[in-house]
């Protein structure tokens, strides 16, 4: 199982940390031990004194694809939940100053906590999933699929060109615009269409 994450998908995003736009779906890897097991908490990371949380829909694949067409796409997945792509913001920009790839930056151990799936099938809109998350209560992040640059199939019809995508696979799609720092202590909640799908705490 691999995680695949999506970079720059919203332009809020995009211009709260004054990247570029892209013309393409951009993409980078986590490794399993990326995931947060069920019920534990986020270790703050010793290396890393500026923790950023980025809030994302995370699709689940369901079959084995390569070379998807775009029009196929929703074939290859079936399920989706929200999830935390958690940046060590100051060791990425070390990084992209030196002009070095950034993985240590994105995906070191625990950094993709994930909440609980729902079936696209379930959803009352796909095209329009809202998705969120509290922190310490208080509504940090929020977004809509609507405002992605690029949509979920297209998404996986770019990714399957270069990666084969295998059941179980997960993606993640992108944040929208209000990342900002975690610290220990604080409480993390996450929503799919106003049902909290993971609480967590960062110790």
């Amino acid at each position: 199982m691999k995680i695949i994450c999506i970079g720059r998908n919203y332009l809020a995003h995009v211009k709260e940390l004054d990247n570029d736009l892209p013309t393409e779906p951009m993409f980078f890897l986590k490794p399993e031990t990326a995931l947060l097991p069920q019920g534990m908490a986020f270790p703050y990371p010793d290396f890393s004194q500026k923790v950023h949380y980025e809030t994302e829909l995370v699709l689940r694949v369901c079959k084995l694809g390569r070379n998807i067409a775009e029009d196929d796409a929703p074939y290859y997945y079936d399920a989706i939940t929200v999830g935390i792509d958690f940046t060590a913001r100051d060791l990425q920009s070390q990084c992209k100053a030196k002009g070095h790839p950034w993985e240590i930056a994105k995906a070191f151990d625990y950094s993709a906590p994930i909440g609980k799936f729902k079936k696209i099938s379930e959803l009352k809109n796909p095209d329009d999933i809202a998705f969120g998350m509290k922190l310490n209560g208080y509504w940090a992040q929020q977004g809509h699929s609507r405002d992605m640059i690029f949509t979920f199939d297209c998404i996986i019809a770019h990714v399957s060109r270069f990666v084969t995508l295998q059941e179980g696979d997960l993606v993640f799609t992108g944040t929208p615009q209000g990342v900002c720092e975690v610290h220990v202590g604080d409480g993390l909640e996450l929503f799919l269409e106003g049902e909290g799908v993971l609480r967590f705490v960062v110790k």
